[in-house]
């Protein structure tokens, strides 16, 4: 017996070998910096934790109706009244244990055999894993550092052809922190299904709450023929939670609901509670942390440049940094691990997001400032000793 093709040949998520390979150096007695893991350093708002008590102290332990509790699906509705002007009906939301849930279930009710994705490259590292595991086929879009990781919709046209079953995009986006504008969703909305050749489009919002210029604007102020995946682990610091949520066109809710009930039955109940209390209660601790993140933001992109990374427009959302390191090592892999052994900072490397990733690094500020700081001056000791012509330095 053996191992399936699928299994075996899944790449592995690089950031996780890195923190994994820093938990390791932390056990053995070293002091690592984590700047690898886009995972909020804030504790969960304690009015969330406390929901989550009442709700386990009143019994609310047992599984749920699979679509989720109707008062998350409701808050959730009213979220996206309040914040974009849009009415959801409840009836269209799926709730899962985090939105990675809601994609494998996503793709596997949107594709068959060879049908097509179109992403920007570079992305979330695990996007194309999911798209290839449901049978489908990524079709990558580059993007241009020097357009600051722009997405345009003229490119995204010229990527489609007749086994495009959807466009993903992510804004704020994962790795880059590049903002889509309104102007930007409006013209990818021109391709969602009733236009000629049209493709769903697949909005993942999971960074929204944590934009820094302007506003984030959801793709559903733009279409309705659109999915949204969402959730709560980033800007209400609830990772460990495993709560996510879908909303989908109508004609998908049924058959998306019978596969979560067979996969999943439903999301974590007392986790749906604490939902609710964060979409009601915890703006206050969301907008305290996205103006912490913004702090972090300025001083890192600072510290970064004065290293001599080029930088040439600032990220705006999210809470990551994404910087072409050729100039130290075109293996930005071998670059990152070296960086974690010598100078024990964490970094990720850009392969991870894709073929146009190769000759990044990404750095996230969900560490304290005091930490960046110490980062940095690591940083530079370790630029000083190298050398650029070593074995070590170039391939």
């Amino acid at each position: 017996m053996s191992v399936s093709k699928r299994a075996d040949e899944i790449p592995s998520f690089i950031v996780m070998d890195v923190l994994e390979r820093a938990k390791a150096l932390e056990a053995a007695g070293r002091e690592i910096i984590h700047l690898e893991i886009g995972e909020p350093d804030f504790d969960t708002p304690g009015v969330i934790s406390e929901a989550a008590a009442e709700a386990m102290a009143g019994g609310q332990t047992h599984y749920t109706h699979s679509l989720g509790i109707p008062e998350l699906r409701e808050a959730i509705a009213d979220h996206y009244e309040k914040q974009y002007g849009v009415t959801v009906h409840p009836e269209r939301v799926l709730v899962t244990a985090g939105t990675s849930t809601a994609m494998l279930l996503l793709f596997f009710a949107l594709l068959e055999e060879g049908r097509e994705i179109i992403l920007s490259d570079p992305h979330y590292a695990c996007y194309d894993n999911f798209v290839t595991f449901a049978g489908g086929r990524p079709v990558r879009v580059p993007l241009r550092e020097e357009d600051g990781f722009c997405f345009h919709a003229s490119d995204i046209r010229a990527a489609m052809g007749p086994e495009t079953r959807g466009i993903f995009i992510n804004s704020p986006s994962n790795p880059t922190g590049q903002v889509m504008t309104g102007e930007d969703l409006e013209a990818v909305a021109e391709m969602a299904p009733g236009k000629p050749g049209g493709a769903y489009v697949i909005s993942d919002e999971i960074y929204h709450g944590l934009v820094y210029e302007g506003r984030e604007r959801s793709i559903l102020e733009f279409t309705d023929n659109a999915f949204v995946l969402d959730g709560f682990s980033k800007r209400y610091a609830m990772c460990g939670w495993r709560l996510g949520y879908l909303i989908a066109p109508p004609d998908f809710i049924r058959p998306l609901q019978k596969m979560h009930q067979n996969f999943a039955i439903c999301a974590p109940s007392v986790s749906q509670w604490a939902g609710v209390a964060a979409l009601k209660y915890a703006w206050p601790e969301v907008e305290r942390m996205r103006e912490i993140y913004d702090t972090r933001r300025g001083r890192l992109v600072e510290g970064l440049r004065d290293l001599g990374f080029d930088i040439p427009v600032e990220p705006g959302g999210a809470f990551y940094i994404f910087t072409g390191c050729s100039h130290l090592d075109p293996d930005d892999y071998r670059l990152a691990f070296d960086i974690l052994e010598k100078a024990g900072v964490a970094v990720a490397p850009g392969r991870d997001f894709g073929p146009g990733g190769r000759g990044f690094l990404r750095f996230s500020y969900c560490n304290s400032l005091e930490n960046i700081e110490q980062a940095l001056v690591r940083l530079g000791e370790y630029l000083g000793a190298k050398d650029p012509l070593s074995s070590t330095g170039r391939s």
